[in-house]
């Protein structure tokens, strides 16, 4: 098929363009880089632009596309809490420009890049996608609109698409081409590794104090590896005629900041410094994915579905990047 990846330059963006190239499919990016990488896109079209010059996306649309996957985005929860308008205007205004350039040139296929943030404090540990949306925090929400865009697109034209709202994104790339290269990240797999590489000091622990096994955050780390794999499944099943879903993108197990970090330090060898802070504001407790539906849906098969192995290749890109910077 042919496809547009938007943020296709960032962590996520790039490895599936990776995994659709692979495929066989031919695939252009827009990005504005403001994250990403060009060299992260390896063969494919690289066009930069933002999703906000709706005269330049608009007439990137017209060439013609089977399908869009939806990458561009701002990430960062406390900073969303800080700045809530630059991540309506970039999250949820620029999707809707996207979206009327995908109905003006009649785009029929669109996966978008959701998050488990539009959860919110779950009920239950285990948060299934018919649970409530309650987000706690303005990416939440803004995913959250964005979501209900989409869906009332979809019903009122003959666009499908899937949405799959992410859990805890991490590790890189096994062969070492990719990983999370964005300035400042604030993930905690990649800011422990890089504390162990030598890249920070020390890495900080917001908030010891939750009503959980060990008082910090638990979080369902999902390897970026399987979620490309995901997004691949989920343009393959609108092409095959599927109907529109959402799915969790997780593992249905949760660890938390204290067995991430001890992971970290198990695979690194290195006993970096741990400060213990306040909570962050927007950060829920506990998530962890109920993800019966994307498994049975998408018949999707995680080859990573492990801790220690996530941290390896994460450990493994920030040690790259150590002697790159060095």
């Amino acid at each position: 098929m042919k496809l547009l990846v938007t943020g296709g330059a960032g962590y996520i963006g790039s490895h599936v363009t990776h995994h659709l190239q692979k495929a066989g499919h031919e695939v252009t990016v827009y990005d504005n880089l403001s994250t990403g990488h060009a060299w992260a896109v390896a063969d494919s079209e690289l066009v930069v632009g933002d999703l906000a010059d709706t005269e330049r996306l608009g007439a990137l649309l017209e060439r013609g596309f089977d399908g869009v996957l939806h990458f561009a985005a701002h990430i960062v929860v406390p900073e969303s809490v800080a700045d809530p308008l630059k991540y309506y205007g970039n999250n949820t205004r620029n999707t809707l420009n996207l979206l009327q350039g995908c109905a003006a040139s009649g785009v029929r296929r669109f996966v978008f890049s959701s998050t488990a943030a539009v959860y919110g404090i779950p009920d239950q540990a285990s948060v299934a996608e018919d649970a409530p949306l309650q987000p706690i925090n303005p990416y939440g929400a803004s995913k959250m609109m964005s979501e209900r865009m989409l869906s009332d697109l979809g019903a009122a034209s003959d666009l499908r698409y899937v949405s799959l709202r992410y859990f805890n994104v991490a590790g890189a790339d096994p062969q070492g081409r990719l990983g999370q290269a964005t300035p400042d990240a604030t993930h905690l797999i990649k800011v422990a590794c890089q504390a162990a590489t030598g890249q920070r000091d020390s890495i900080t622990v917001f908030g010891t104090d939750y009503a959980t096994r060990d008082g910090t955050c638990e979080r369902d780390y999902i390897h970026v590896e399987d979620l490309a794999t995901a997004h691949v499944r989920a343009l393959e099943h609108l092409d095959g005629g599927g109907e529109s879903q959402i799915l969790n993108c997780g593992y249905g197990h949760a660890y938390s900041v204290f067995e991430v970090i001890d992971a970290v330090k198990r695979a690194s060898g290195a006993d970096f410094p741990v400060t213990l802070g306040p909570r962050r504001e927007g950060d829920p407790p506990a998530l962890m994915a109920d993800a019966r539906r994307i498994r049975q849906t998408l018949a999707w098969e995680p080859q990573y579905a492990d801790l220690d192995q996530i941290v390896r290749h994460a450990l493994a890109w920030e040690q790259k990047t150590a002697r790159q910077n060095a």
